[in-house]
């Protein structure tokens, strides 16, 4: 959960969304640099009045200006498809789990057990008990194992949703009548929450999303005892 007063990211809770803060944290080097490079041109440009024949036409600058910018560019560019080819990428999953927005609440469905389906709903601030996070908190999380790969099967009911957790570094879009996939880990136990980020009517911002990761012997318990 983000703090009050938070200006960064929320802390990671899986190796994707590590490496999206990393690569944030290095484009952003990357910017201040060159904003410290142009803002001194402009400046020495502003107050310098002096004229020199030899720049007038320089070969040599011209070169380093055309060839520095797109050096940079390559420099960004190169971390940034290895990511995104990370993130779209599902090699082994050990559980899959779909995912069906609806108008205003979530439904999953764990495809590997029998019978292990729910509905999840916010819950009502009336109901909520001390601790618990105005319009986050559900009455059935989706629940995980930690440090095992997840596939996430999204689709959508009825109009178009996005399953988005930011701890977790998952952004999909739940379009009816498409089936789209994601996976992700989980690299420690939590709960992690996350709101459908795209605009699906009027109870929008009221179908929150919590996912809580657990170990595997307690997930598998959770499994056995679900339907009791």
């Amino acid at each position: 959960m983000p703090n009050w007063g938070q200006v960064m990211f929320q802390d990671a809770a899986s190796s994707v969304m590590f490496q999206l803060i990393s690569f944030h944290d290095h484009a952003l080097l990357v910017l201040t640099l060159v904003l410290t490079v142009v803002g001194y041109a402009l400046l020495a440009l502003m107050v310098n009045k002096h004229v020199n024949r030899y720049i007038m036409e320089a070969q040599t600058i011209e070169t380093v200006w055309t060839i520095l910018p797109a050096l940079i560019l390559l420099v960004l560019a190169l971390p940034s498809l290895r990511i995104l080819y990370i993130t779209d990428e599902v090699s082994q999953p050990s559980i899959t789990v779909k995912t069906i927005g609806h108008q205003w609440y979530w439904s999953y469905e764990y495809t590997d057990f029998m019978n292990v389906e729910m509905d999840s709903y916010m819950t009502p601030t009336s109901d909520l008990m001390p601790g618990d996070y105005r319009l986050l908190e559900v009455d059935n999380r989706m629940v995980v194992p930690m440090q095992l790969e997840i596939r996430m099967l999204i689709t959508a009911a009825d109009v178009i949703h996005s399953w988005t957790v930011p701890a977790l570094g998952v952004k999909v879009d739940a379009v009816p009548g498409r089936l789209n996939q994601i996976g992700f880990t989980t690299t420690q136990p939590g709960i992690f929450y996350g709101q459908c980020s795209e605009i699906c009517g009027a109870n929008h911002s009221f179908m929150p999303i919590a996912v809580e990761a657990i170990n595997t012997k307690s997930f598998m318990n959770w499994v056995s005892n679900f339907n009791q």
